[in-house]
C-alpha cells in the first residue's frame, strides 16, 4: 500500500480553503416584489442585481449588505407562474447579526415586518435572539450582537443551529 505524506495533504488543504468562500443562499419565492420589499425595505438590504431569463421563465435577484465580491448575499429566485412553495422541514433560517435587538424588531414592525418570536434570550443558552418571517414564511433569525463574551458567544452560534424550533 502506498503512503500517502500528510504534510502534503494538510498543505493541499489549507490551499484549497483559501480559494473557496460562500457566495449566496438561494430561496425560492412566489411573488418577487413583496420579498424584495421585505428584504430591501424591512431588513435594509440592497438589490444588487436582478436579471429576467424569459426561455427559462425565471427572475433572479440577488440583494445583501455589501457588494458581492465581498459579502454573501441572498439570491431570490422566481420562477414565473410559481405563486407559493411547500417550504418541508429541513430548512431552518437565514440569520443576521445586529446591535439593537429590540429596536430592529420595532423597526421590522413599523416597516410591516412580522416578528414571530420576541426577543429574548434563547431556549437553553444566553444569547438574545428573535425571528421574523418573510412573506413566503422562511425565517430569519436576529442575533443580539456583543452581549456575551466572545468564547461564550462562539460556543452558542456553534450549538444554536441545530436546535429543533417550534413550528418550523
Amino acid at each position: 500500500m502506498r503512503r500517502i505524506d500528510a504534510s502534503l495533504y494538510n498543505g493541499m488543504e489549507e490551499k484549497e480553503n483559501q480559494i473557496m468562500r460562500m457566495l449566496h443562499t438561494m430561496l425560492r419565492v412566489g411573488n418577487l416584489d413583496e420579498s424584495l420589499k421585505f428584504y430591501c425595505d424591512v431588513l435594509g438590504m440592497k438589490l444588487l442585481r436582478k436579471k429576467d431569463y424569459p426561455s427559462g421563465e425565471f427572475t433572479l435577484a440577488f440583494v445583501g449588505y455589501g457588494d458581492e465580491s465581498d459579502n454573501t448575499v441572498i439570491e431570490l429566485t422566481h420562477n414565473w407562474g410559481t405563486d407559493q412553495y411547500d417550504l418541508g422541514n429541513a430548512y431552518g433560517h437565514i440569520a443576521l447579526g445586529v446591535d439593537d435587538i429590540y429596536g430592529t424588531c420595532a423597526q421590522i414592525r413599523l416597516k410591516g415586518g412580522k416578528v414571530v418570536r420576541e426577543p429574548g434570550p434563547m431556549k437553553h443558552g444566553s444569547t438574545v435572539i428573535a425571528f421574523v418571517e418573510d412573506p413566503n414564511g422562511y425565517k430569519v433569525e436576529l442575533i443580539q450582537l456583543g452581549s456575551s463574551s466572545a468564547d461564550h458567544k462562539q460556543e452558542e452560534f456553534a450549538t444554536q443551529s441545530s436546535r429543533r424550533l417550534p413550528n418550523d
